[in-house]
C-alpha cells in the first residue's frame, strides 16, 4: 500500500492531537500518506498552533506522514480516500449564546440537545453539505467521517437530502460504556460487544456480550450495584444516579445524555448554579481551550498532553481512526457508529440514521439487526427520531414554524410560548449562519 490521504475538516480543533496520535499507532496497518488539515481564515490561528504539534508527533514517531496545513478546502480534498469533520460553525462563541439563551428562558442549554443542539444542527448542516458537493466532484470514493455535533441530525440530513451514502457518524459515548463495561465486569475491553438501540446521545445499551455469550442479567445485576462515582458518564454532565427500578424497569443502561431527559429537574437547577457560579458549559471549555493551546505552542511538546481529556470527547478521534484502519483492511469487526438504519431496527425507518453496532468491511459499515424497540424504550427513541427529522426538514427548507414544532416535540421543552421566544432569539443570535431563515 503507498498510503492514504485524509482530509480533516476543523483541523485546527483541539482535538486534532488525538487523531494525530491515532494515525501514529496504526501507521503499519494503515499508513496515512498525506494528512491536510483544514480549517477557515477565522481559525488560521489555531491551526498554525494545532498543525505545528501534529507535525511534531509525526516528526518524533519517526514515520515519513507529511502533515500538510492549509485554508484551501478544495485543494485537501482533491483525491482524498477519506474525509474526516470537527468543525464548529461559529466556534465556540455560538454555543456560549445556544446555552446562554435556553438557560435564559428556562430550559436547559446543552449543544447537542434540546434548542442549542437544534440551532447547532441548523449552523452545521449547510456546511456538511457543501462538503459534500465538493467531495462528489474532487474525491467521489472517499468516505465522509463526521463527528461534527450533533452527529445524529446531521447524519440523518446527509442520507435524507443528499445523494451521498458513503457517511459514518461517529461519537465517544459507546466507546467510553464498553470500557465502563468491561471495568465493572472485570474483564478486557476487547472481549465486550454490546447491543445499541436507539440514535446519537439517545441510545439504550440493550444487550451485553462477553466472548460472544449474552450476560445482560449480570451485566444489570452489577450496574445496580455500583455507586454512581463508579458507573463513570462524560465529563460535560452532571451524573445523577439512576434508580435500579428505571434501570430494570427499562431492562435497558442508557447513554448518560438521557440524564437530561429522566433527571431534566435537576440538572436544570445544575446548569443554573454553574451559571451563576462560572458561566455555562461553553464558557468553561473555552477556558480549558486556552490552556491547550498554550500547551501546544510548546516547541518541545511531541506527544497528545493528558488535559486534553479534559475537553469532554475523550475517544472521538481514536474511533475515527479505528474505523478508517478497519475499512482500509476490511477486518470486519464490530464498532459503534451512526449510519442509515436499512431495517437494523425495524420500528424506525430504513432511510433514517441510527446509532448502532456494525460489522465494519472494506464496503463500509453492516448494521447489527435489533429488531423492533422494546416498548420501554421505544417512545422515547420516537420522539427524539421526529425531532431530529423535522430540525434536519428545517435546515434545507428555512421554515421558522417547522423550528417552532420541533422544539416544542422535544421533552426539553415544556412550553409552546417559551419555544417561541428561544427561537427568535436563537435565530437573531446567528442570523449570519442561518440565511435560509432570512430570506
Amino acid at each position: 500500500m503507498d498510503g492514504i490521504k485524509i482530509a480533516t475538516i476543523g483541523g485546527g480543533s483541539s482535538y486534532t492531537p488525538e487523531l494525530v496520535e491515532g494515525f501514529i499507532k496504526r501507521y503499519d496497518s494503515c499508513p496515512v500518506r498525506e494528512l491536510w488539515l483544514v480549517d477557515i481564515p477565522e481559525g488560521e490561528e489555531k491551526l498554525s498552533i494545532v498543525g505545528g504539534l501534529a507535525q511534531r508527533m509525526v516528526e518524533a514517531a519517526g514515520l515519513p506522514m507529511e502533515v500538510r496545513l492549509t485554508l484551501d478546502r478544495r485543494e485537501a480534498l482533491a483525491g482524498a480516500d477519506f474525509v474526516t469533520t470537527q468543525f464548529r460553525v461559529g466556534q465556540l462563541d455560538a454555543r456560549v449564546a445556544d446555552e446562554r439563551i435556553a438557560l435564559m428562558h428556562g430550559l436547559i442549554g446543552q449543544e447537542t440537545n434540546g434548542a442549542g443542539g437544534m440551532f447547532k444542527a441548523l449552523r452545521t448542516i449547510p456546511v456538511i453539505f457543501d462538503i459534500v458537493r465538493d467531495m462528489k466532484e474532487l474525491c467521489p470514493d472517499a468516505w465522509l467521517v463526521n463527528f461534527t455535533n450533533p452527529v445524529g441530525i446531521v447524519t440523518e440530513a446527509v442520507l435524507r437530502y443528499t445523494d451521498w451514502d458513503k457517511i459514518i457518524g461517529l461519537c465517544n459515548c459507546p466507546i467510553s460504556m464498553r470500557f465502563g463495561i468491561a471495568k465493572w465486569m472485570n474483564v478486557d475491553p476487547e472481549r465486550v460487544r454490546m447491543e445499541l438501540s436507539g440514535l446519537n446521545h439517545h441510545f439504550f445499551v440493550t444487550d451485553v456480550f462477553i466472548d460472544g455469550k449474552s450476560c445482560f442479567d449480570e451485566v444489570l445485576d452489577r450496574y445496580c450495584e455500583l455507586p454512581v462515582e463508579e458507573l463513570g458518564t462524560m465529563k460535560n454532565i452532571m451524573a445523577i444516579p439512576w434508580s435500579n427500578r428505571l434501570i430494570r424497569g427499562l431492562r435497558a443502561i442508557p447513554v448518560s445524555y438521557l440524564n437530561y431527559y429522566f433527571s431534566t429537574r435537576e440538572e436544570l437547577e445544575q446548569l443554573e448554579r454553574d451559571y451563576e457560579a462560572h458561566g455555562v458549559r461553553a464558557e468553561v471549555v473555552k477556558q480549558v481551550e486556552a490552556e491547550l493551546f498554550e500547551l501546544y505552542k510548546n516547541q518541545d511538546l511531541h506527544v497528545k498532553p493528558k488535559q486534553l481529556e479534559e475537553r469532554g470527547g475523550a475517544h472521538y478521534s481514536d474511533a475515527a481512526c479505528s474505523v478508517i484502519d478497519s475499512i482500509v483492511n476490511d477486518r470486519g469487526d464490530i464498532q459503534y457508529v451512526d449510519v442509515r438504519n436499512n431495517g437494523a431496527v425495524t420500528n424506525l425507518p430504513a432511510e433514517s440514521a441510527i446509532e448502532c453496532a456494525a460489522v465494519i468491511t472494506a464496503d463500509g459499515p453492516k448494521p447489527i439487526a435489533i429488531g423492533e424497540l422494546p416498548v420501554a424504550i421505544n417512545g422515547s427513541i420516537q420522539t427524539i427520531k421526529a425531532f431530529e427529522r423535522m430540525v434536519a426538514e428545517a435546515a434545507v427548507t428555512g421554515n421558522r414554524d417547522l423550528l417552532v414544532a420541533a422544539l416544542v416535540t422535544n421533552p426539553l421543552c415544556d412550553s409552546d410560548a417559551v419555544a417561541n421566544v428561544v427561537i427568535d432569539e436563537l435565530l437573531e443570535a446567528h442570523k449570519a449562519y442561518l440565511p435560509q431563515f432570512f430570506a
